[in-house]
């Protein structure tokens, strides 16, 4: 947990800059945090004690600029708190050091491996995963966890995150038409979660299902009429 030594009188979230005007170098610096979030809205659709950030800024100190990670998850806080949504992360305010920070590495390198690491160590975030697709010998996926106040590479792909209670981790699949390798959330067994469209693909073929199943049913009962009738029994008058 980090050490405050903050003003007396502090600032809140909408006085703060909602942004450091930084672009994104690239689109899957969004999409991937942006899918992460979508699974996470329909696996805990029901819990409102959880805030997923994506370029949000998170501040620790009003005199510093903020950390802008592409991809954050705290637990234990407001999902929302107005109906204006969070302008960004304020720590003072929110009392709680996200448990997981995401940052996805692009063709502009950003000091993932050495300045971000520094930070997100001192902040106190207990798992900071980097993603970058470009790496030819190493593994896309780094999951660091805080052990001790320094971070450890964790093995294996999923990883899975008790603190959390999922997995994370990386294979290919299908998201907004773009057929690749994505991140996605596991369950304990090394299951991937659906996504939002799987989801919607799977409800709707189970739904078909129980029409064809409903047919099926409905064709053999007038069968079971009809004979019945053809051996001079009324079905409608059976006691």
């Amino acid at each position: 947990m980090l050490e405050y030594n903050l003003p007396r009188y502090l600032p809140s979230a909408q006085e703060l800059p909602d942004s450091d005007e930084t672009p994104v170098d690239n689109e899957l610096q969004e999409l991937i945090p942006g899918l992460l979030k979508a699974i996470l809205l329909i696996l805990w659709s029901e819990r409102m004690d959880w805030f997923f950030g994506i370029d949000m800024g998170i501040y620790y100190h009003p005199d510093k600029p903020p950390i802008v990670p592409d991809g954050f998850l705290s637990l234990g806080v407001e999902r929302f708190y107005d109906e204006e949504l969070r302008p960004s992360y304020v720590l003072w305010d929110e009392n709680v050091v996200p448990i997981f920070v995401l940052e996805v590495v692009s063709q502009n390198y950003r000091k993932e491996y050495t300045t971000k690491l520094a930070e997100y160590e001192a902040l106190g975030v207990l798992y900071y995963v980097i993603y970058s697709s470009r790496r030819r010998r190493k593994p896309h996926l780094e999951v660091h966890k805080l052990v001790n106040g320094k971070y450890e590479l964790q093995e294996g792909n999923p990883v899975w995150l008790p603190e959390i209670g999922l997995g994370i981790g990386c294979e290919r699949g299908n998201y907004c038409g773009v057929t690749r390798e994505w991140m996605y959330w596991y369950d304990e067994q090394r299951q991937r979660y659906l996504t939002p469209a799987e989801q919607v693909k799977q409800e709707t073929q189970r739904a078909q299902q129980e029409t064809q199943r409903a047919q099926v049913a409905e064709q053999r009962v007038q069968q079971l009429t009809e004979q019945l009738r053809a051996l001079g029994i009324d079905p409608d008058n059976l006691d």
